[in-house]
Order: structure tokens, then C-alpha cells, then sequence
């Protein structure tokens, strides 16, 4: 099964460009997923079992790295509008 998953990250501190940028090159460095960046989210297709895997092992490395942040997504199964 095909999934899309639109992502937004807000770190919760005053300097909070790294923490997005780190997470979207992280997610990048995953083969075989789609990845779109826009102003307010990034949006991830693949497999659902890749492009989730992907997804909670890119939020694990943020955290540890960046320590603090919010994620709001949205998992859309078969959805590949984009």
C-alpha cells in the first residue's frame, strides 16, 4: 500500500531553522520515498512500512540531536496527488 504523509515540525525553541532543516535532509537521505518541501510541511510517499519507518527513525534522530519538538501529520493511505 501506497501512503503520503504531510509533516510539520516546530521545534520548540527561539532558533528554529536548524532543527527544520536538519529534518528534511535527514528525510532526503531515505531511497524509494517521494519527498516534496514546502513552506509549512513536507510531504513523504512511498510504501507505508518505508516511508513510516522513515519517518519515525528521521523524528528519533531530531530528537536526540535537537532535543525538543512538536510534529503534527497527517498519514493519508493511497493518496499520490503529488
Amino acid at each position: 500500500m501506497q501512503v503520503t504523509i504531510d509533516i510539520s515540525m516546530y521545534p520548540t525553541r527561539e532558533d528554529f531553522i536548524p532543527p527544520i532543516d536538519g529534518f528534511i535532509q535527514k528525510i532526503n537521505q531515505y531511497e524509494n520515498l517521494k519527498v516534496s518541501t514546502f513552506p509549512t510541511s513536507t510531504v513523504v510517499q512511498g510504501s507505508f512500512e518505508h516511508a513510516m519507518a522513515a519517518v519515525q527513525e528521521t523524528i528519533a534522530e531530531c530528537y536526540r540531536e535537537f532535543n525538543m519538538a512538536i510534529y503534527v501529520a497527517k498519514i493519508i493511505p493511497g493518496y499520490e496527488a503529488l
